[in-house]
């Protein structure tokens, strides 16, 4: 295995929190898979969640670059799940997946946190 990309985001919860009050659902539809919408919904205070998944999501964004053609990938087709162990994981859905089958099936890690002010993410694309 070989480290092909690394992504890092930082983002301001006031600025997600903002975003959530005032687009609502069109930020909610826009950012996030339906899956990801029902598990925010599961949280007293979605805010910093939404914002490590943003975080997330921006991170691997990022790490992708070096692939061609990964501009183009879109916001609701990088997921962000749970593993078995309870541990944040990355699902690629439509352009983002077709990529990864590319290259025979990237493995992608990511490392969620968040503080009262702040959530961050970074992610490692490796080769399989």
């Amino acid at each position: 295995m070989s480290v092909i990309g690394l992504g890092i985001d930082l983002v301001d919860l006031a600025r997600v929190a903002r975003l959530l009050e005032h687009k609502g659902e069109q930020a909610m539809t826009r950012f996030f898979t339906e899956e990801e919408r029902a598990y925010l919904a599961t949280r007293t205070d979605p805010t910093g969640h939404a914002a490590a998944r943003i975080a997330a999501k921006e991170a691997v964004y990022k790490a992708m670059q070096a692939l061609p053609g990964a501009r183009a990938v879109g916001w609701r087709e990088i997921e962000v799940t749970r593993d078995g162990a309870g541990r944040p994981a990355i699902r690629l859905h439509g352009l983002a997946a077709r990529l990864s089958h590319e290259q025979g099936g990237l493995r992608v890690q990511i490392s969620l946190t968040h503080s009262e002010t702040s959530a961050g993410a970074v992610a490692v694309i490796q080769t399989p």
